[in-house]
Parts: C-alpha cells; sequence; structure tokens
C-alpha cells in the first residue's frame, strides 16, 4: 500500500515530475499527458458515480474501472517493459467486453446516432466516455514514440464503448436517447 506523508514536495515547481522509475520528465510530455488524461477520466467517472441514483449494479461497475485506472496510470508512469511493476492485463479489457455485452443485450439496436444527453447521467457518462477517447488518443501517440503495453489502448478502447452503452442504459435502456437528426439546425 502506498503511503503519502507529504503532499508538497516542492519536486515539480520546475516543470518537471517524476515517474515510477524515478526518471524525471517536463510536466508537458506526451507521457505526462497520457497518465493525467487518464487521471481526468477517473475523475469523470467520480462525478458519473454521483447520478447513479442507486444503481449498485453500474456503481460497482465503474468503482471496479476506477481501480482499474489507477493501474492503467502506474503502467503508463513507468516507461518500458517492466515485468515487475503493475501492468494492466487483457483480463481487465475482457471483464469490460463481458459488461457491456450484459448492458447491451437488453438495450434496443440503434437506428440513428444519438446526442450526449438525455439524463444526468447519461450526459455524464458521455462526458467521461470523450476523456477516455482522448486519452487513448494520447496513449496512441505515445505508443508511436516509445513502448506502451498494448492492453493499455485496448482497455481504454473498450471503456469508451463501455461508457457508450453505460449512457444509453442509463437513459432508460434508450427510451430517453436523443436521436441526431441530419441537417435539424438548417
Amino acid at each position: 500500500m502506498v503511503k503519502l506523508d507529504v503532499i508538497t514536495t516542492r519536486g515539480g515547481d520546475g516543470g518537471e515530475t517524476s515517474l515510477g522509475d524515478g526518471g524525471r520528465v517536463r510536466k508537458d510530455s506526451l507521457r505526462v499527458e497520457a497518465f493525467g488524461t487518464v487521471d481526468e477520466a477517473n475523475a469523470a467517472l467520480g462525478v458519473l458515480r454521483l447520478h447513479l441514483a442507486g444503481d449498485a449494479e453500474a456503481d460497482a461497475m465503474l468503482a471496479r474501472v476506477q481501480n482499474d485506472l489507477f493501474d492503467l496510470g502506474a503502467d503508463l508512469c513507468v516507461p518500458g517493459v517492466a515485468a515487475d511493476r503493475l501492468r494492466v492485463s487483457d483480463a481487465q479489457c475482457l471483464r469490460l467486453e463481458q459488461e457491456l455485452a450484459a448492458m447491451n443485450a437488453v438495450i434496443p439496436p440503434l437506428s440513428s446516432f444519438v446526442l450526449p444527453g438525455g439524463s444526468p447521467g447519461a450526459a455524464q457518462a458521455h462526458v467521461a466516455r470523450t476523456v477516455v477517447r482522448r486519452a487513448e488518443r494520447l496513449v496512441v501517440a505515445l505508443a508511436g514514440e516509445e513502448t506502451v503495453n498494448a492492453a493499455v489502448i485496448r482497455y481504454l478502447n473498450r471503456l469508451s464503448d463501455h461508457l457508450f452503452v453505460l449512457a444509453r442504459r442509463l437513459n432508460g435502456n434508450g427510451a430517453r436517447d436523443v436521436a441526431w437528426v441530419p441537417g435539424a439546425s438548417r
């Protein structure tokens, strides 16, 4: 377990931060952007959990996802392949796929694209989904420059799909989805 006695270290005052392997990088590095955006996604999920109105099943799913995102951030903050470090695995991706399939099985198929919104919970799920997509893009960019655990990319991709389907579930299994109408704003 991690023990943090001191929060303010002044170590980042010069614009650098420490990675999990002890290395120092600029705070605007692609790696820091990637795991910082994963942290932002985790915070968005925390807000989403406030909108679940007693939905214990969704809350439990999101609690697991929040823990996964901490693991994912720890994975990203250690460059390279370090077998003795915490790494995201395909088992976590598989769990997301199973949860997604179970939710989707009771929701009618889409007949159009949907606009983010409907209910407060669904709207927040869409916000979280878009932050996860941004994190995924940053991790893909990082993987173009450095070694990244491929399961991280798969996990983020599955998570954004999971959040889309969860948004539909939170919209009364699609009953309150807001359909996109092409050209409606003309």
